[in-house]
C-alpha cells in the first residue's frame, strides 16, 4: 500500500455466526500482525419485528465489550467504535466506560458516537426521540468537561454533573479522541465543531463524500480549530471478487486493483481512514453463513489489502 491511500482499519467480528470469542481474537491479532491501523465496531441494540433491518443486524454483540475483549489480545492496533448511539447512555457513565478502556488498552481508543435514528431503540433506551440534534450537542459538550476539568461540574437542560473528581483520567489527553457519526449537514457541521472528526455510515453515498468532508471542515472553521487535524473515517463495505464486475461495477466491489482505486480516490476527496467492515456482508454477516466459510473470506480480505501488501 501507498502513501496515497487512507489508513486502513478492519471490523472486528460482532455480528453473526463468525462473531465468535475465538475469531474476534484471531482476527484482532491477524489484523495488528498484517499491519492494519484499527479495529472497529458497531451497536445494535434490538432487532424489531417491524425495522426492516438487514439480516446482517440479527445478531450483534456489544460493542465495547467486545472491544475489551480483544484489547488484551492486542499490543499496538486501534480499537474504536463506528458508533455507539450516545443518548442511550449518560455521559458521566460512557466517560467512565470508555476511561477504563483507554486505560486498560493502553491509549490506543477512539470514541465514535452517534445518535441513532430508530425510534424503537430509543423507546427501549427510555429516551426521547425528539430534540435528538440539541441533546447531542449538549452531550459532547457534558462528555468533554467530564475528561477535562477536575473537580468537573456540568448544569444543562439534558444533563447534569453534581461537582465532581472523576478518577481514573484517560491515557490519552486531553481526552481520547471522539469522532461523530450522521449524514444531514447539522450533523457534519458538529463534528467538525465538537469532535475531533466524522465517521460515515454504512448507508453513505460513496459519491457525496468529498461534499460531506468539506462540511465536515466547515464546521472546524467556524470553531476556530483546524479543519486540515479533522478525521474523516468512512466504514468500507468491501465485496472483493475475482473478475471484473463489469460496467455497472459499484465503489468497493471488484478486484483487489479495482478496490484499490476506490480507496486511492477516496483519500483524494478528503477521507483520512476507511475500515473494511464484513459484519454487513452477505458472504459473511448473514446468519445462514457457516463460520469457516466466512473467516475463509475474511483471512482473503485482510490478506489482499495488508497495509504492508505492495
Amino acid at each position: 500500500m501507498t502513501d496515497d491511500l487512507p489508513l486502513l482499519g478492519f471490523g472486528l467480528p460482532v455480528s453473526g455466526n463468525w462473531a465468535t470469542p475465538e475469531t474476534m481474537r484471531y482476527v484482532a491479532r491477524r489484523a495488528e500482525d498484517l499491519g492494519y491501523a484499527s479495529l472497529w465496531t458497531f451497536q445494535r441494540t434490538l432487532w424489531p419485528v417491524d425495522g426492516g433491518l438487514e439480516p446482517s443486524h440479527w445478531s450483534v454483540f456489544d460493542s465495547v465489550v467486545a472491544l475489551a475483549h480483544v484489547a488484551g489480545d492486542t499490543e499496538r492496533i486501534g480499537i474504536g467504535t463506528a458508533t455507539l448511539c450516545a443518548p442511550f447512555t449518560a455521559p458521566a457513565l460512557l466517560a467512565k466506560t470508555m476511561t477504563s478502556l483507554d486505560v486498560l488498552s493502553g491509549g490506543r481508543l477512539t470514541v465514535g458516537v452517534g445518535i441513532g435514528w430508530m425510534p424503537q431503540e430509543y423507546a427501549a433506551a427510555n429516551v426521547p426521540f425528539e430534540r435528538r440534534g440539541a441533546r447531542m450537542d449538549e452531550y459532547l459538550r457534558c462528555l468533554r468537561a467530564l475528561w477535562t476539568e477536575d473537580p468537573v461540574e456540568f448544569d444543562g437542560e439534558f444533563y447534569t454533573v453534581p461537582r465532581s473528581h472523576v478518577r481514573p483520567s484517560p491515557v490519552q489527553k486531553p481526552h481520547p479522541p471522539i469522532l461523530v457519526g450522521g449524514r444531514a449537514a447539522p450533523a457534519l457541521r458538529r463534528a467538525g465543531r465538537l469532535a475531533q472528526g466524522w465517521i460515515g455510515s454504512s448507508r453513505q453515498d460513496l459519491a457525496e463524500v468529498g461534499a460531506c468532508a468539506e462540511t465536515v471542515r466547515d464546521g472546524a472553521r467556524e470553531a476556530g480549530r483546524d479543519p486540515d487535524a479533522v478525521r474523516i473515517l468512512l466504514r468500507g463495505l468491501v465485496d472483493l471478487v475475482d473478475r471484473d464486475p463489469g460496467p455497472d461495477r459499484r465503489p468497493l466491489h471488484g478486484t483487489r486493483d479495482q478496490i484499490v482505486d476506490d480507496l486511492r480516490d477516496l483519500r483524494a476527496r478528503g477521507v483520512t481512514e476507511v475500515f473494511l467492515d464484513l459484519n454487513l456482508s452477505p458472504h459473511v454477516g448473514y446468519p445462514d453463513v457457516e463460520p469457516a466459510a466466512a473467516l475463509s473470506y475474511a483471512d482473503h480480505v485482510l490478506d489482499a489489502f495488508a497495509p504492508g501488501h505492495p
